[in-house]
């Protein structure tokens, strides 16, 4: 059975999946998502429609987006709370609306994607949320799906995933924190396949599952997999302990409330400490005749590429790439307003210019330098931004050349060594994209 249905979180790692797995089984699908006009740049087929949990709070504001529609899969969710991101919208509030319009509309069928550990005793704010949307869901008067995914692997990756590849490629050895946690690794086409034979049944249903592949690996376990399957050499697992890792969880939960939404914050620890295995396939095959496959089936079905591995070995080399060169403008800038205000003066007299333009020249490049690093670190600007030290720098080599050609002599080569740097801001650049 097939029809309309609408994808919420189609743009994110899942329903983009579910999106085209849905299309080529020939279903309509009117696909949700925060940033539509994006989305529909990477995946024109689609219908695409904006639906932001955080503006749709009552049910009327669904409704029209629920006209025409079959069944509605939610997979919208995030990990923590931060820039742009509510636990209690997109888990809570915003379920809670689409749910009753769901009701009023007649929707024939609602799958929700929740997680495994989305439970109380998780002990995070995201296993709270995530629980009482379960309940939400139970409690309606819907005919509903819950599907608790175990860790989802693709040969695309996103947020967590992409995490686990970094750590996998990591030089010399394999840094864990931990290592003992488990999971049942789940490849996305088999969670495709049985979201579909669930979205296909004509019957009421009102099921609970977690869907997991048949292999209970170990995080260590599954990182020296995934080194495996980048084709790196074999390495040794080092397990870091927590009181080591701590301080860089407390700045990626810094860093999440600036925009920068890493995965590796206070949520992901406690919940992977706590449990992200669930239970074995069984009722999954019983519910959909899908048999998952196994681990090193699912690794073996996609074999690496030569992008597979550039991104997992630049995961950890980017956010340094950032970091270094906002710092370097940072501090030019500093040192130019401070101890060699009256050297970076004394340059501009020498090339031509009055005591009061090189004055100005000398402060208002300085304080330019200081607003570009730090305007670097602000996620939305770090594209732009970067491209803009690009182009100031290229100003700068040509009023060098103009006004003061002796400088490329210079035997410490002050000119030539900003080369590197334009490089750096093109690769940061040029490797900004979340998905």
């Amino acid at each position: 059975m097939t029809g309309t249905v609408l994808i919420l979180g189609a743009s994110g790692f899942i329903g983009s999946h579910l999106a085209q797995a849905f299309a080529r089984a020939g279903w309509t699908v009117r696909a949700g998502a925060r940033n539509p006009v994006e989305a529909r740049r990477r995946m024109p087929s689609m219908d695409w429609v904006k639906a932001d949990f955080a503006d749709l709070t009552d049910a009327a504001g669904w409704m029209p987006l629920l006209a025409g529609v079959d069944a509605v899969i939610n997979c919208v969710g995030v990990l923590q709370d931060g820039a742009g991101e509510r636990n209690a919208v997109a888990h809570v509030a915003g379920p809670r609306a689409l749910m009753s319009a769901c009701e009023g509309a007649g929707i024939r069928r609602l799958i929700h994607l929740s997680a495994v550990g989305a439970d109380e005793s998780a002990g995070t704010a995201y296993g709270r949320s995530k629980a009482e949307a379960e309940r939400l869901v139970e409690a309606s008067s819907l005919s509903w799906v819950i599907l608790r995914p175990s860790l989802v692997v693709a040969r695309a990756s996103y947020g967590g995933t992409s995490m686990l590849r970094g750590l996998a490629a990591f030089p010399g050895v394999i840094p864990v924190l931990g290592g003992e946690q488990h999971f049942r690794p789940l490849a996305m086409a088999d969670l495709c396949d049985v979201t579909l034979a669930l979205a296909g049944r004509s019957e009421g249903i009102r099921l609970k599952l977690d869907v997991g592949g048949p292999d209970l690996v170990t995080q260590a376990d599954l990182l020296v997999g995934l080194r495996g399957w980048l084709g790196l050499k074999p390495a040794s697992v080092l397990r870091i302990p927590a009181w080591v890792a701590w301080p860089a969880v407390k700045l990626g939960d810094l860093l999440g409330w600036l925009g920068w939404s890493s995965p590796f914050r206070t949520t992901s620890v406690r919940q992977m400490a706590y449990g992200a295995a669930g239970t074995s396939p069984e009722a999954v095959t019983q519910a959909t005749g899908i048999v998952p496959r196994g681990f090193a089936e699912v690794l073996g079905a996609e074999p690496s590429t030569t992008a597979d591995r550039w991104q997992a070995r630049l995961y950890f080399v980017r956010p340094m790439a950032i970091v270094v060169l906002g710092v370097f403008w940072l501090v030019t800038g500093l040192v130019t307003l401070g101890p060699g205000f009256e050297a970076a003066r004394q340059h501009l007299v020498t090339a031509g210019f009055s005591d009061n333009a090189a004055w100005h020249g000398a402060w208002w490049g300085g304080w330019f330098d200081v607003v570009m690093g730090l305007a670097l670190w602000v996620r939305p600007w770090t594209r732009p931004v970067a491209v803009g030290m690009v182009l100031a720098t290229v100003g700068y080599l040509i009023g060098a050349t103009l006004w003061a050609p002796q400088l490329w002599l210079d035997p410490l080569g002050p000119w030539v060594k900003v080369l590197p740097m334009m490089v750096l801001c093109l690769f940061v650049a040029a490797t900004d994209d979340r998905r």
